[in-house]
C-alpha cells in the first residue's frame, strides 16, 4: 500500500514538472519579430506567438499528419527549436520572413508558407 502511495505521488510530482516546464516559453527576440504571426501552405499551418509558442499542424495527405503545441526554446540561426525537457524538434528556415508583393512570405522546412 505505501509503495502505491508513493508511487502516486512520483507520478503526480513529476506530471506537475512537465507542466511547469511546458509553461516556459521565452518571449520572441527582438531581432526575430517578423516570425510572430499564423503562417499557412495548403498543407501546413505554423503559429508563432510574441511570448514563444508554436502551434504546428502539417497534413500533407488525408491519411497522414502531424501536430505539435510547444514553447520555443531558441532560435539558432534563422531554425528554431521547438519542445520540452529532452523532447524537441528543429524548424529549418531556408528563406527568413520577407515582404513577396503585399504578402508576407517564410520557408519553413522546404514549403513556403504566407503570413495571414
Amino acid at each position: 500500500m505505501m509503495k502505491r502511495i508513493i508511487g502516486h505521488q512520483a507520478m503526480a510530482l513529476m506530471m506537475v514538472a512537465v507542466l511547469a516546464l511546458a509553461g516556459c516559453a521565452k518571449p520572441v527576440p527582438a531581432d526575430k519579430h517578423d516570425y510572430v504571426g499564423l503562417w499557412e501552405s495548403a498543407t501546413m499551418s505554423l503559429r508563432i506567438t510574441a511570448d514563444g509558442r508554436v502551434e504546428y499542424k502539417h497534413q500533407p495527405s488525408a491519411s497522414s499528419s502531424k501536430s505539435l503545441s510547444a514553447p520555443i526554446k531558441a532560435f539558432k540561426g534563422d531554425d528554431f527549436v521547438v519542445g520540452v525537457g529532452p523532447m524537441e524538434t528543429t524548424f529549418r528556415v531556408s528563406a527568413v520572413p520577407h515582404r513577396d508583393g503585399g504578402s508576407w512570405k517564410m520557408t519553413v522546412d522546404g514549403e513556403e508558407l504566407v503570413r495571414r
